[in-house]
C-alpha cells in the first residue's frame, strides 16, 4: 500500500462514554420546552445506552414531529399540514400500545385511551355503517384488531363492543359464503391479503376475549382459504391479492407477510398445531431471504401510505420472536435496527423508511418515519442493540456486513479478523461516545492513518480516502 504521512481527522462533540446496555447516565432535563428537551436528549444519547433509552427517544421524537395533541391523532407529514390516513391511525394506536407494554407508565396508558377518543371524534364514533367514513373493509379491520387489543390491554368493555360490532359489519359485507375468503372493498373486486389475514387476527383476539367458538371457526376458515389462495406453500411468499379466478398476484409486501405471520401464530398459540408455527416461520424466512437487500428490509413507501407497512410487520414479526421463541431472527432484526438508528436524522432523531440511507433532513411523511419506532419498542431489552465497542461495516452508512463490537485495544489484522473484520473492506464505523479510533492502511499499525472520534458513516469522505484500505486499528 502507498505509505504517506499520518493524516488526523479531528471530529468535535465527543461525549462521556457509557458502558454497556445495563447502565445509563442521568439524563434528567430541567426545561419545559419540548424542542429543548429533544435537543438535550439528542446530546445526551449515544449509541451505547440501553435499548429502553433509544426506544423512548425514538417514540418521543416521532410524537413531537407527527402527533397532534389537540386531536390525539397523527399528522400525515412532519409539516403537520394534514391528517394521516384512517387505517394508519389504527397502526399508530398499536404503536402506543407497544410503548405501554414496554414501559407500563400511567401516562402512556392515558395516551392509549386518548387515542381511542381521538378516533371516536374523527370517525363518527366508530359508526361502521357510515359508508363515507368507512369505504373499504380492510380499513375497518385494522381498527377492529386495534380495538380488540385495547380491550385486552385495558379491560375497557366499550373497546370490545366496538370491536365486535366492527367485525360483524365486515363479516356481513366482505365474506364470500360461496367461494370462501374476504373481499377487500365494497364492490367485491378482489380478495386481498390486507383483509384476509387481519380478519384471522381480529377473530382470534375476539375468541381469546369472549371464548365464543364462532370466532375461532371463522379464523380457521379464513386462514385455510388464505393459505391456499394467497401464499406459495413452498416458498412462503405472501401475495397481495387474488382477483376472480386468476392466480394470486401483486407485489409481495412486508405488511402482508406480517399479518400472515400473526394469523398463523395466533392459531398456533391456540391449538399448539406445529403446522401453523411452520407456516409463520416460512413467511418470515421469505421476507428475510427474498425481500431484503444485504439483510435490510425493503424501503416501502415512496411518499405514500406504504411507509407504515414495516410497522405492521414489526408487530407480528416480533411476536413470533418474543412469544414464539424464534430467536434465530434476532441478528437479522438487530442489523436493521442498528443500521436504521445510526442513519437517523440526528437533529430530530427521526428514522426513515429506507434504513440503509440517511434520513432526509426536510419534511417526511409520518408513515415512513414510523416503522423503526415500532421495532424499537418491541426489541428485547436483554439483547443489547449497541454493546460497548466499535463496529465496522462493509458499506458506507453502516450498511452491509458488520463486525462484532470490538473493545478497546490495539488490533493487528489477524486480531481484527476474530471479530469478523476483513482486510481492505471497511467503509463506515459506529464508535461509542468518548472513544478514539485510529485506522491504519497497513497491518501492524503502519501506513496512512486516520483518527476518528465519533460515528463515521463515509470512509470515502476522509482525506485521503480510507475506504476499503484499513488493515489494523487502535481503539482507545
Amino acid at each position: 500500500m502507498n505509505k504517506q504521512k499520518t493524516f488526523v481527522l479531528a471530529l468535535l462533540g465527543a461525549c462521556a462514554a457509557l458502558w454497556g446496555c445495563s447502565k445509563t447516565r442521568d439524563t434528567s432535563l430541567k426545561t419545559d420546552n419540548a424542542a429543548d428537551v429533544n435537543k438535550q436528549q439528542t446530546n445526551a444519547l449515544s449509541s451505547t445506552v440501553t435499548n429502553d433509552a433509544i426506544a423512548d427517544l425514538a417514540y418521543s421524537s416521532f410524537d413531537e414531529a407527527c402527533f397532534n395533541p389537540n386531536t390525539n391523532l397523527y399528522y400525515s407529514t412532519t409539516n403537520k399540514d394534514g391528517i394521516a390516513a384512517i387505517w394508519t391511525q389504527a397502526i399508530y394506536w398499536d404503536m402506543a400500545m407497544d410503548v405501554y407494554n414496554r414501559n407500563r407508565k400511567p401516562a402512556q396508558l392515558a395516551r392509549v385511551n386518548a387515542m381511542y377518543q381521538g378516533g371516536f371524534n374523527q370517525y363518527d364514533g366508530y359508526n361502521w355503517n357510515n359508508t363515507t367514513t368507512w369505504f373499504i373493509y380492510d380499513d375497518m379491520m385494522w381498527w377492529v384488531m386495534a380495538l380488540a387489543r385495547a380491550n385486552q390491554l385495558t379491560g375497557n368493555a366499550v373497546y370490545l363492543q366496538k370491536a365486535q360490532a366492527g367485525f360483524d359489519r365486515v363479516w356481513a359485507g366482505s365474506y364470500d359464503a360461496v367461494e370462501g375468503g374476504m373481499f377487500w372493498d365494497f364492490n367485491h373486486s378482489g380478495k386481498n391479503s390486507c383483509i384476509n389475514f387481519p380478519t384471522v387476527i381480529g377473530a382470534m383476539r375476539l375468541y381469546n376475549i369472549t371464548h365464543d367458538k364462532a370466532y375461532l371457526t371463522k379464523a380457521q376458515s379464513i386462514y385455510a382459504w388464505s393459505k391456499t389462495n394467497l401464499t406459495d406453500a413452498s416458498t412462503g411468499e405472501v401475495y397481495d391479492n387474488k382477483i376472480g379466478a386468476n392466480p394470486p398476484g401483486g407485489q409481495a409486501y412486508t405488511y402482508n407477510a406480517g399479518t400472515a405471520i400473526g394469523a398463523a401464530y395466533a392459531l398456533y398459540k391456540q391449538s399448539h398445531n406445529a403446522a401453523y408455527l411452520a407456516d409463520a416461520k416460512r413467511y418470515a424466512d421469505y421476507v428475510k431471504n427474498n425481500l431484503c437487500t444485504d439483510g435490510i428490509l425493503p424501503a416501502e413507501g415512496d411518499f405514500n401510505e406504504q411507509g407504515v407497512m414495516k410497522a405492521i410487520f414489526a408487530d407480528y414479526m416480533m411476536q413470533l420472536v418474543n412469544e414464539g421463541g424464534q430467536s434465530q431472527y434476532l441478528d437479522w432484526i438487530k442489523q436493521n435496527l442498528t443500521t436504521g438508528w445510526l442513519n437517523r436524522d440526528r437533529a430530530r432523531n427521526l428514522t426513515y423508511r429506507n434504513y440503509a440511507v440517511t434520513c432526509p433532513t426536510g419534511y417526511i411523511q409520518s408513515y415512513e418515519a414510523s416503522s423503526l419506532v415500532t421495532f424499537l419498542q418491541l426489541f428485547p431489552k436483554n439483547v443489547c442493540l449497541f454493546p460497548p465497542g466499535v463496529t465496522f461495516y462493509a458499506n458506507t452508512m453502516y450498511g452491509g456486513t458488520a463486525t462484532k463490537p470490538i473493545p478497546k485495544g490495539n488490533y493487528t489484522l489477524a486480531q481484527l479478523q476474530k471479530y469478523g473484520f476483513v482486510d481492505n473492506w471497511a467503509s463506515s464505523a459506529s464508535i461509542p461516545d468518548g472513544w478514539t479510533v485510529i485506522l491504519y492502511s497497513d497491518d501492524n499499525f503502519q501506513g496512512t492513518s486516520w483518527q476518528l472520534n465519533a460515528d463515521t458513516p463515509h470512509f470515502p469522505n476522509l482525506s485521503p480516502t480510507a475506504n476499503d484500505v484499513v488493515s489494523s486499528v487502535k481503539i482507545q
